[in-house]
């Protein structure tokens, strides 16, 4: 079981004949992913070779989604023309729409984010995502299929890079899902919907959540922790050293007074159960603890 995205998923690229999309294309089919086709106006009616398995090109997504049945898109297209892809997705009701684009406008986002809800068929990941992954079933984005196996661990992390650490440091238990959400201002799926999901997943028995300094998502899901969720819970706030009064990394990491603060985080997860670590490390440990507990 997983959450988003399973073995049956199929999986289209927008901009898969770009440098980036062939790259992905090529990890994402080495690691087992069903990638049923790419998109590209100007290339269509061909086909990519990756290591002897031709996909074919289409010239829309509607066009793909007819001939292949995919119900999963995932975007490698530049900024720019982020917004215009998204869109064309939503249009033809792909249900998961995997932003990896970094860079994109927020008015753009919240654009095809107000876009997707309205249409009521389509979920978006991101934009400035690493994805989401299903060990051994299946990869849409970027997420290195190699760190860890299937396994019973749930996480959710704005962060791409700590996504891959927390993955390898609790690598002997493995993953039913790693998504990552992106760090930007607006993104489609919050913290909030990902633990939902992992609550509701009967094949996920603890829950890794990683945010960051900047914003009030954390504070939000430890409020719907309190009243949504059974499961154990692991959190970790990047940011703990973050100088006071300076705009940090990611677009959403701005910090304003105590408010955002990662230390007003960790207090906020804490007050309704939520053991947090002060490292990554630190907090992969009490993920293992809570596993070992469970596996006894």
């Amino acid at each position: 079981m997983s959450i988003f995205l399973t073995k049956d998923s199929k999986v289209i690229v927008q901009g898969m004949t770009g440098s980036e999309g062939t790259k992905h294309t090529t990890r994402m089919l080495a690691s087992g992913t069903n990638i049923v086709g790419g998109v590209n106006p100007r290339k269509a009616g061909q086909s990519v070779d990756f290591e002897g398995r031709a996909v074919p090109v289409f010239g829309t997504v509607a066009d793909a989604v007819k001939e292949t049945g995919a119900n999963v898109s995932v975007i490698f297209v530049p900024p720019k023309f982020t917004k215009d892809a998204v869109l064309e997705a939503i249009e033809a009701a792909v249900p998961l729409v995997v932003v990896i684009t970094e860079g994109v406008p927020v008015h753009d986002t919240a654009a095809f984010f107000a876009a997707a809800q309205a249409s009521g068929t389509t979920r978006i990941i991101g934009p400035n995502c690493p994805g989401v992954i299903t060990p051994g079933e299946s990869n849409a984005g970027i997420i290195p299929a190699d760190i860890a196996g299937p396994g019973r661990i749930g996480l959710v992390s704005k962060s791409g890079t700590l996504t891959y650490q927390m993955m390898y440091e609790l690598r002997d238990f493995g993953f039913s899902t790693a998504i990552g959400i992106g760090g930007d201002p607006i993104i489609g799926t919050t913290h909030i919907d990902a633990l939902q999901a992992f609550q509701d997943d009967p094949d996920t028995d603890a829950i890794v959540m990683i945010g960051e300094i900047g914003g009030d998502a954390e504070e939000r899901a430890a409020a719907f922790i309190k009243e949504n969720v059974t499961k154990p819970v692991v959190g970790y706030v990047a940011g703990f050293t973050a100088p006071e009064g300076k705009t940090m990394g990611h677009a959403g990491a701005i910090v304003s007074g105590s408010s955002g603060t990662a230390a007003a985080k960790q207090e906020a997860l804490e007050a309704v159960g939520v053991k947090v670590g002060k490292t990554p490390t630190e907090t992969a440990n009490l993920m293992r603890e809570i596993m070992q507990e469970l596996n006894k």
